[in-house]
């Protein structure tokens, strides 16, 4: 008997998760249908922004390393750098 409540009980719990999470990702679905072209464009534009960022800190990085593959001390590898931003 204790075991069969215990699985009533498990059961019960993890299908109320599927429907839990199942909802949470209708509604995420619904919301994104929501956003408008204008809200789309500016949510697309700061994440191109964002992204534009870590591609200027990643080259300056790569910069920096083939300076120092050269043979440039670590001072000598950010030299002029800082005019660059």
């Amino acid at each position: 008997m204790t075991v069969s409540v215990a699985a009533i009980t498990a059961t019960g719990a993890w299908y109320g998760a599927g429907l839990k999470t199942q909802k949470q990702a209708t509604e995420a679905v619904e919301k994104h249908r929501e956003v408008t072209a204008e809200e789309q464009l500016a949510i697309l534009n700061e994440r191109r922004g964002q992204l534009v960022g870590k591609k200027m800190t990643m080259e300056r990085k790569l910069a920096e390393l083939e300076a120092r593959k050269q043979g440039a001390t670590r001072e000598e590898s950010k030299f002029g750098q800082d005019r660059r931003r």
